[in-house]
């Protein structure tokens, strides 16, 4: 098992005089104005939850888009600040975008284009030449920042996401020297998929730019793979899991990302958590309840919908729980001013007041729906008091709710119910998998979870704990930087 300090001390011995440089667009701290007094929050999310303990842990800079009303504030002219702000241990810096960029390259051709091309539910992405050039920009952009921040210097890049497919190529050009990794947080679909969109062989050439393209399973990397060998004249070799194209290899490897599984069961074991415990179950009247739990941004990958539904299906089928649970669904809006998460809000709404018009008594109340992002002690609270959490991801690429649900669970009690089509669930077998999109099957988890002993509660808990404690963040973070040895450059 990986630690911080084991990680500290690979990367001091192997990377000798060398930066780190982290590339996303969320950045992992964000400072914001609220009724005239500047506060500091930790956006939600995997790319922060996984990424930020190993930058507290190597140092470097991160470079991301400063994104918060009162990030210039706290930003030097260079758009650079300590962080975290209680003990600063790296660099952030901020790359500022206009709103039209911030439209057209995020809410734009990331999010109405690239999003759902890679995410199988059922959503037509939509391609518009104006996005895709101010796209172009904006990764261009980005990679001025970061060469800004290597200058001369010996460096590692290690770039994030669908965001930034073209920054690679974009660096390589400059700097052909520096080693580039880039991971893939979001599922890559197959070549069928892939094709319909008008700019794929500008995206992979970009992609193929890197010298290591990380995804979660095996499988999203046979799909890129696949999409390469039918879009190109490249060789793909299958053994080595690599493509040679424009005279450069580009390794192609999974990673299934992970937590920091010790501070999270450490902090979930804190006075501060079990004082949320108490506030949450008075705020929401849970006392005396068994409570089912949701943790979601508001997203059509998610699966919100089809839980609620599956939750109405379990009042129907099995009264006895009426009166007797609650499901509290908690979770942030996003990307509201796009009109297909307009219609999910509306959605999620409808079927809230459905379930509660249908069931509710004058004492009770069966769906809680809170809009509202919680801090990290509020978050292992809400697991804390969970019978059973549900992630019911349509299409995941892994997804580190559920992981942060387990190493929430000291006491080794609690259910899992995982959609199969999350990454995670290839190694957290022995949660209560089920198909999302089969309400009956769901149904039947949410009733299995609220019957089981403790004793078999105990022993799926203590399987799933030890994954996560074992495939920890770190760990993760050392089988990347371990290829790197065998790329042609020299570092």
């Amino acid at each position: 098992m990986w630690t911080k300090k084991d990680l500290e001390e690979f990367v001091r011995k192997q990377f000798v005089d060398t930066k780190l440089i982290v590339v996303s667009n969320r950045e992992p701290f964000q400072h914001n104005l609220k009724e005239g007094k500047i506060e500091c929050i930790k956006p939600a999310g995997g790319v922060v939850t996984a990424l930020d303990p190993i930058m507290r842990a190597c140092g470097g800079t991160w470079v991301a888009f400063g994104s918060g009303n009162a990030d210039h504030q706290t930003s030097d002219k260079q758009g650079r600040l300590q962080v975290p702000p209680e003990n600063p241990q790296y660099t952030l810096r901020r790359v500022w975008l206009t709103k039209e960029e911030e439209e057209r390259y995020y809410y734009g051709f990331s999010n109405e284009a690239l999003w759902p091309l890679c995410h199988v539910v059922y959503h037509r992405p939509v391609f518009r030449t104006d996005d895709w050039e101010v796209y172009q920009r904006v990764n261009q952009k980005f990679a001025e920042a970061v060469l800004e921040e290597i200058k001369n210097d010996k460096a590692i890049v290690f770039v994030q996401d669908y965001h930034l497919a073209l920054l690679p190529k974009f660096l390589k050009e400059s700097r052909p020297d520096i080693p580039l990794i880039q991971f893939w947080h979001i599922p890559w679909p197959n070549s069928e998929m892939f094709r319909v969109c008008p700019y794929a062989e500008e995206l992979l050439k970009g992609l193929l730019a890197n010298d290591i393209l990380g995804f979660h399973i095996r499988y999203q990397c046979n799909n890129f793979l696949d999409t390469v060998d039918r879009t190109f004249e490249a060789r793909v070799d299958r053994e080595r899991t690599s493509v040679h194209f424009g005279g450069h290899e580009t390794l192609v490897r999974s990673f299934g990302i992970s937590v920091d599984f010790e501070a999270l069961s450490t902090l979930a074991q804190s006075s501060g958590v079990e004082q949320k415990i108490k506030e949450l179950q008075d705020e929401y009247a849970l006392h005396g309840k068994k409570v089912l739990t949701g943790l979601d941004r508001l997203d059509y990958t998610k699966g919100i919908p089809e839980r609620l539904m599956a939750y109405g299906r379990l009042l129907e089928k099995y009264p006895e729980y009426r009166e007797k649970v609650v499901f509290l669904q908690i979770g942030a809006l996003s990307r509201v001013h796009i009109q297909v998460y307009k219609d999910l809000n509306d959605e999620v709404n409808a079927l809230v007041e459905q379930i509660n018009w249908k069931y509710s008594t004058d004492s009770w109340q069966p769906v809680i729906l809170a809009r509202r992002q919680l801090a990290y002690p509020e978050i292992l609270a809400l697991f804390r008091l969970s019978e059973a959490t549900l992630v019911t991801s349509l299409h995941d690429g892994m997804n580190l709710v559920a992981k942060e649900f387990v190493a929430s669970r000291f006491d080794e009690m609690g259910s899992l119910i995982l959609s199969r089509f999350t990454g995670a669930s290839r190694e957290l077998d022995t949660a209560l998998l089920v198909n999302p999109f089969d309400r009956e099957q769901t149904a039947e988890a949410m009733h299995q979870a609220l019957q089981m002993p403790a004793e078999e509660q105990k022993k799926r808990m203590n399987r799933l704990r030890a994954v996560v404690q074992e495939n920890n963040i770190y760990n993760w973070a050392w089988k990347i930087l371990n290829e790197l040895p065998r790329i042609a450059v020299t570092v």
